[in-house]
């Protein structure tokens, strides 16, 4: 009895549609167009949803460490500002890398000298020439390291006077201690070009 009363009232009542109600294109029946999958794929990671277990909270902690940890080594490599180690950042420290791969130091053959040293000491005649060398070297070091400090603090008091030169010599100093091609961040300057 109610149910064809009501299927009586719909046929004769025409449904009308709001007018406020924009019209839809023929090709987006969505009203705008469907996106690329990439588009799609790029929008979805770029939404970052909180993490729901404490697993979870920790492998994305853990990647993200690792892509900073990524990117930190590419810039060693390349020289990037940006992704720099904060020791090594800044204008100061970029001069003073500068600055020591600029040049010839006694420091930097250290370690090839002291294999050579410890061959020859196991050689019973020339232990002694070995310990000559080898107190040559440790001058040498001392000597060209002093002048190197003389020298950079000199320089960066001129082109950085207002800045904070705190660390800049000692950061020098054992950057001459490695191998010009072992050096990280690797070096921008050749031999006998002016610092930047």
């Amino acid at each position: 009895m109610f149910r064809s009363r009501a299927k009586e009232d719909a046929k004769t009542e025409p449904v009308s549609e709001p007018a406020d109600r924009p019209t839809r294109d023929a090709e987006a029946p969505k009203g705008r167009p469907t996106p690329k999958r990439s588009e799609a794929e790029a929008l979805r990671k770029a939404v970052v949803k909180p993490a729901r277990t404490r697993k979870e909270a920790a492998q994305r902690t853990k990647r993200a460490r690792r892509e900073a940890l990524d990117k930190q080594r590419q810039a060693l490599l390349s020289g990037d500002e940006r992704h720099l180690p904060a020791r090594d950042r800044g204008p100061v420290r970029r001069f003073a890398r500068d600055y020591v791969d600029s040049s010839w130091h006694v420091a930097e053959y250290f370690l090839p000298i002291a294999v050579l040293i410890l061959v020859m000491s196991m050689i019973p005649a020339t232990t002694n020439i070995a310990l000559l060398v080898w107190m040559a070297v440790i001058l040498g070091i001392v000597f060209d390291s002093i002048l190197l400090s003389r020298r950079l603090k000199k320089q960066l008091r001129q082109r950085f006077p207002d800045e904070s030169l705190r660390g800049a010599t000692a950061y020098a100093l054992m950057r001459t201690l490695q191998m010009r091609r072992m050096r990280l961040p690797r070096a921008q300057v050749k031999r006998g070009e002016e610092p930047r």
